[in-house]
């Protein structure tokens, strides 16, 4: 394995591109493009790959389209919805806080947030998925980019909790997704540090990176520089999906793609998160480190702590990622995926390496294909 990164990071130092890098000095990279050709729709929506170390880019190319009607290639600073990716932005800032002795993990929520569920559902709980917290679909939990401004998420949120009183499970009793969990979460770091969520985090960990607005954030900053986001024309999703999802957000057919109108999620804690494949994978760098600018080293093992339900059971899930293996290394995920936009990022601590996956088009098996890419860089 050390080999193997000395071998990617000489590549990177001699300046070579992910376009020009010869066979024999990345080992399997002509089946990695070949792979990433497969994706590569010349009329159709376009995939953002990235495979980092804590130093440098090994890997990085781009595929299709950006806009499809009007024939713009997919670059690497078009930036796309990361939706639940942000799960994890909101982890790393809960930690923060806790680093700093502003809430401990084990802290009840009602003590910060008001809210109908349990009382005894912690920080923790609510980290891990394990706080027993409905989860009903969010499909219909957005709002248009013109109406932002205005947007009252304090409203939207009441509603939800309104519509989906009380726990269904015992807090702790055993592992269920929840995006009403991470809005609270996203609540609760506003109610402590008496900031706005979305500038919470811009300050404590895009700007602490030096990434910018036009990089990653949680508006749109500006049309170009974004994606537009695709349905395929023949799918289950555009044929009846239409019955569940507000129907202002669906645009109009561009070839064998129906583009999705772009909009906001109502509650950016769980899923807000705007940017490119590339500013995201700076983020896993930083977290690569040995010593990190966004999280002190107990708080960067407790964002990888495996956790476990009340009988003992571990789960595949830590304060913030789900877990895995790729040939036979551990990883640990995060998948994003909503209206126009599907992706994927991970972390192979032991190789030292972490990926994004970017794409923009609705329905997509991030897994499985950032599986078969990654398996071209991480062995055991």
């Amino acid at each position: 394995m050390k080999l193997l990164v000395a071998l990617f990071i000489l590549v990177v130092s001699i300046g070579c591109s992910a376009a020009d890098t010869k066979k024999d000095m990345v080992p399997n990279i002509d089946m990695v493009n070949g792979a990433l050709s497969e994706l590569d729709n010349t009329a159709g929506p376009g995939v953002q790959y990235v495979v980092v170390n804590k130093d440098f880019v090994i890997f990085e190319r781009n595929v299709g389209l950006s806009d499809i009607g009007n024939n713009i290639p997919l670059s690497s600073n078009h930036t796309m919805a990361g939706f639940s990716m942000t799960k994890t932005l909101t982890a790393i800032a809960l930690l923060q806080l806790v680093e700093h002795g502003k809430i401990k993990l084990d802290d009840r929520v009602s003590d910060y947030v008001e809210h109908p569920y349990h009382y005894d559902i912690s920080v923790r709980h609510l980290l891990s998925h394990t706080s027993g917290i409905p989860n009903p679909i969010p499909l219909k939990w957005v709002h248009h980019l013109d109406t932002h401004i205005e947007f009252d998420e304090d409203a939207a949120l009441a509603q939800i909790l309104d519509e989906n009183p009380g726990s269904y499970k015992q807090p702790g009793k055993e592992y269920e997704y929840t995006n009403i969990g991470y809005w609270l979460l996203g609540k609760l770091i506003e109610t402590v540090t008496g900031l706005k969520y979305s500038d919470y985090v811009a300050r404590n960990i895009f700007q602490v990176l030096a990434l910018t607005p036009a990089e990653i954030g949680f508006v749109i900053q500006s049309e170009k520089g974004h994606a537009k986001g695709y349905l395929k024309k023949w799918s289950f999703m555009n044929l009846f999906g239409r019955f569940v999802i507000d129907k202002s957000i669906l645009g109009d057919y561009e070839g064998g793609w129906l583009h999705i109108n772009n909009v906001y999620l109502n509650g950016p804690s769980y899923g807000g998160a705007i940017g490119s494949a590339t500013a995201f994978s700076k983020i896993l760098q930083d977290l690569l480190s040995e010593h990190s600018q966004l999280l002190g080293k107990e708080s960067k093992q407790q964002l990888y702590s495996q956790q476990y339900i009340v009988s003992g059971e571990r789960i595949d899930m830590t304060l913030g990622w789900h877990m895995d293996k790729l040939n036979g290394a551990g990883y640990y995920y995060k998948e994003g995926g909503g209206p126009g936009f599907h992706s994927e990022m991970r972390i192979y601590p032991e190789s030292g390496l972490a990926s994004v996956l970017m794409t923009n088009r609705t329905s997509f098996n991030s897994r499985k294909i950032l599986s078969e890419l990654d398996a071209n860089f991480v062995r055991d």
